[in-house]
């Protein structure tokens, strides 16, 4: 199983950049997806999750009204806007796939069994 996050860059404050995530070797469509950030020296923190089927999602609340998680299982992809981005949105972006297919999504770290390697997101001031 391989998840690959792509889209990040380096971008100034109030600016916008949109992350996608393919998967191959599962499918992908029937996963809730998942995507967490970490900043140099703290810890791996959520973002936003997406059901499998689209129709549900939640966002950490420092980045409500900002970004939006979605999916399109036709192509399989799952993508993160991010508008207004800020310096402190700075960090390396994963996407993640629940362990089970068909299930809920969470905010946890634990609950995610697969991983992609992360793509770079900074933000200048």
């Amino acid at each position: 199983v391989q998840l690959q996050a792509s889209g990040g860059g380096l971008v100034q404050a109030g600016g916008s950049l949109r992350l996608s995530c393919a998967a191959s070797g599962l499918t992908f469509s029937r996963y809730p997806v998942g995507w967490f950030r970490q900043a140099p020296g703290k810890e791996r923190e959520f973002v936003a999750h997406i059901s499998w089927t689209g129709g549900s999602t939640d966002y950490a609340d420092s980045v409500k009204g900002r970004f939006t998680i979605s999916r399109d299982n036709a192509k399989i992809t799952v993508n993160l806007q991010m508008n207004s981005l800020k310096p402190e949105d700075t960090a390396v972006y994963y996407c993640a796939a629940e362990r089970r297919p068909d299930g809920s999504s969470g905010s946890r770290v634990p609950e995610y069994g697969y991983w992609g390697q992360g793509t770079q997101v900074t933000v200048s001031s």
